[in-house]
C-alpha cells in the first residue's frame, strides 16, 4: 500500500523491539515517525 502526503495511515498493530505490541492507533493526535530498515534488527 502506498500513501501520498497528507493521507491518512490505516491502523495497524507490530511488535516492539521490547516484545509489546505497538498500535497506531494509540498515538492520535500526537507525532509519529516510522522507519523501517530491513534486516537492520535481525539476528542475522
Amino acid at each position: 500500500m502506498n500513501l501520498s502526503v497528507g493521507q491518512k495511515a490505516p491502523d495497524f498493530t507490530l511488535p516492539s523491539h521490547l516484545g509489546k505490541d505497538i498500535t497506531l492507533s494509540n498515538y492520535h493526535g500526537k507525532t509519529v515517525v516510522l522507519a523501517f530498515f530491513p534486516l537492520a534488527w535481525t539476528p542475522i
